[in-house]
């Protein structure tokens, strides 16, 4: 296929208009199916997703890595990360989706933060889950009072047994993030393209810079410029593997005024240049998944 010159976001797969509902509940059969059963990498700014295949099987691409879900697998995608499948025909499942507002409103700790549910989760859908998407379908497909209300109230029942699941695999040993690492990350990716320091991070934040590398120990074990670099470098992956952004634009796309420094900047965060990282995709870009 021809790579976009920059990642697809979308509300839902394909579509641009406002989301069209509370939350949204779909087989993965009815939409799959549409496109040859094959969803191309795209990723939602506002919106995280949660696959639950009944039976059958996905080739998954998240960010960087790949992965397979079969038969009672779940993945939980936060926003912003870049994620296409190539389903097995027939392949039956839900596919919901949750606004972020959803997201944090009735499962987010005191500070404002849902940590287990910041990165991708992938795990077998236990009895709990199995049920309330269960609930969630029959409410979705329903009319009436209260409709929003339930909906809403499922969701975050069923997130709270996602987080639940997440909690119980993460061998990291890491604490969780609290509000303000949230708050940091938001703000890298929304100035990432301005070059920002850490310093300047800091200075949005009201603290120190002294005290937000104290912040950044405390969650990843790793201060605050590392963490910039991290994310930063992460988004690179991401353009350089699914986008046909040329290696200098994608250092412009990121805050790199010097296509040089980029590139070396790369080789030394991934250990390789960024032409021979697109290269290693060049076989996954053909596929539409």
């Amino acid at each position: 296929m021809d790579l976009p010159s920059a990642i697809p976001a979308f509300n839902l797969f394909g579509e641009t208009g406002a989301f069209p509902d509370v939350i949204h509940c779909e087989r993965i059969w009815d939409r799959a199916r549409l496109h040859d059963w094959a969803i191309t990498p795209h990723r939602h700014r506002d919106m995280a997703q949660l696959f639950v295949l009944k039976r059958g099987r996905a080739q998954v691409w998240l960010d960087e890595r790949e992965l397979d879900l079969d038969d009672g697998g779940l993945l939980f995608v936060p926003a912003r990360s870049v994620h296409g499948f190539r389903f097995r025909q027939g392949t039956e499942g839900l596919v919901l989706s949750f606004p972020l507002p959803v997201l944090a409103g009735g499962i987010a700790d005191r500070a404002g933060a849902v940590p287990d549910l910041s990165r991708p989760v992938t795990g077998l859908a236990d009895a709990r889950v199995t049920v309330l998407c269960g609930e969630i379908q029959s409410a979705f497909a329903a009319t009436g009072p209260y409709r929003a209300s339930l909906l809403v109230a499922l969701s975050h029942a069923l997130l709270a047994a996602v987080a639940i699941i997440a909690a119980r695999s993460d061998e990291s040993g890491h604490p969780p993030q609290h509000r303000r690492m949230t708050e940091f990350d938001r703000l890298i990716a929304r100035h990432m393209a301005e070059g920002w320091g850490a310093a300047d991070y800091a200075a949005a934040l009201a603290v120190t810079p002294g005290h937000l590398n104290r912040i950044c120990r405390s969650a990843l074990g790793i201060g605050a410029t590392a963490h910039i670099e991290t994310v930063t470098m992460t988004e690179a992956r991401r353009l350089l593997a699914f986008t046909r952004l040329s290696v200098a634009e994608v250092g412009y796309r990121l805050g790199f005024g010097d296509p040089s420094y980029f590139s070396r900047r790369f080789r030394v965060a991934t250990g390789e240049s960024p032409s021979a990282y697109r290269g290693r995709f060049g076989a996954g870009q053909g596929v539409e998944g």
